[in-house]
């Protein structure tokens, strides 16, 4: 680990601390704020739509301006997003809330790419290892997200405006750390190249499951993750034990990534991906045996495990799929669809968990879950490991 993937560490922590502020309390907000009780995730489904939507100008951005400017425009919009939903609070706007945490999703969008710039600034032998520890990161979120929005809902005079606030000084703080980062230089040749077409690349079955795997595994992990909130207020728990199972949550998102990358080196990414998919099914075992506090907290920090050898095994994968001029688009391909999936799964949990309650909606998890088993056995059966190394350009 060197300054740059340490300060990309810090700042994936920061990231994730305004994603896990956002689930804990957009949900909440929105009950209090939406004309009818089966709209109350729309604020989380806006923030994850603002993001697919504003994937095409952020590629845009990173190409043009370069990662570290990308980077430093993704947190303006931060700031200016948190302040516009503390506003939405004070004035009881539930559809000033909707708009401002869809402007949030440029942000979503803008950090979904430092896990790609740690394989970036990393050599190829150590980028496995550095996607992981960049993303181990998040454990600064796991400690800080939970706390902070806890702290702080009652602290500006309307409910959950301060835990906006401190969103908005967080990011703050993020682009402090982004001054200290430092990007090789990219010869005009290379920058200029326009490598395959999209489509070419999107036809590839590494491309395919990489894509596929970590969309899905995000949605599921979104569709439970962002219910949760609201299916322990139902059940009579508190908010401080929601903060505390999202706490455990994040911490099982990220506290893998020590040692993930070891596993994906060792075992290759379909076994990892494998072994999180088969955790995904634990956690929904877990959550179907009862709601108290104890099932909620086990179950929340399992699926936090198995969405980190998911998604990090997929990230490492989607790697061999592209070549370096072909970044931008192929990043941008990969995140749309990441988010295409979370904003469905967002605004599914809230009218699931609202209509049909949380045992329904966990049943439910568990049709992405086999789409994610049957597309690995797939490409195993092309190949594997030699599907893997011939999917690169060439």
């Amino acid at each position: 680990m060197n300054l740059n993937l340490s300060l990309l560490a810090v700042l994936q922590g920061l990231f994730l601390t305004n994603n896990v502020v956002f689930i804990a309390i957009n949900g909440l907000v929105g009950l209090m704020l939406a004309p009818y009780g089966w709209m109350a995730t729309l604020p989380v489904m806006g923030y994850v739509l603002g993001a697919a939507l504003f994937t095409a100008p952020v590629a845009w951005a990173q190409r043009w301006l370069g990662r570290k400017s990308g980077f430093a425009l993704g947190l303006v919009m931060a700031i200016v997003s948190a302040l516009l939903c503390a506003a939405a609070v004070y004035v009881g706007s539930f559809w000033l809330l909707c708009a401002a945490t869809m402007l949030a999703g440029y942000y979503s969008a803008n950090g979904q790419l430092y896990r790609f710039a740690a394989g970036e600034l990393s050599t190829p032998a150590f980028r496995d290892k550095a996607v992981s520890l960049v993303m181990a990161g998040g454990l600064i979120g796991a400690v800080i997200g939970p706390n902070l929005a806890a702290r702080t809902k009652d602290l500006a005079g309307a409910p959950f405006a301060g835990a906006y606030l401190a969103l908005a000084v967080v990011a703050g703080f993020a682009l402090l750390l982004l001054a200290g980062l430092r990007f090789p230089h990219i010869p005009e040749a290379a920058a200029a190249s326009t490598g395959r077409p999209l489509a070419e690349i999107l036809r590839r079955p590494v491309f395919i499951i990489a894509a596929g795997a970590g969309a899905l595994s995000y949605g599921v992990m979104n569709l439970l993750m962002a219910a949760t909130p609201l299916a322990m207020q139902h059940v009579g728990l508190p908010f401080s034990d929601a903060a505390w199972v999202l706490e455990w949550h994040v911490i099982g998102m990220f506290a893998p990534g020590f040692f993930t990358g070891s596993l994906i080196q060792r075992f290759g990414p379909l076994a990892v991906m494998a072994a999180g998919a088969a955790l995904n099914f634990v956690c929904v075992g877990i959550a179907l045996s009862g709601v108290d506090l104890h099932h909620f907290t086990l179950a929340l920090f399992i699926l936090g495990v198995g969405w980190n050898f998911l998604f990090t095994a997929s990230t490492t994968l989607s790697f061999s799929a592209y070549a370096a001029d072909e970044k931008d688009r192929a990043q941008g391909a990969l995140n749309f669809l990441l988010f295409a999936v979370m904003a469905l799964s967002s605004f599914s949990s809230g009218v699931l968990v609202t209509t049909q309650g949380w045992s329904l909606l966990n049943v439910g998890s568990l049709f992405p879950l086999l789409l994610i088993v049957a597309g690995l056995a797939w490409l195993s059966r092309l190949g594997g490991r030699g599907a893997v190394a011939s999917a690169g350009r060439g």
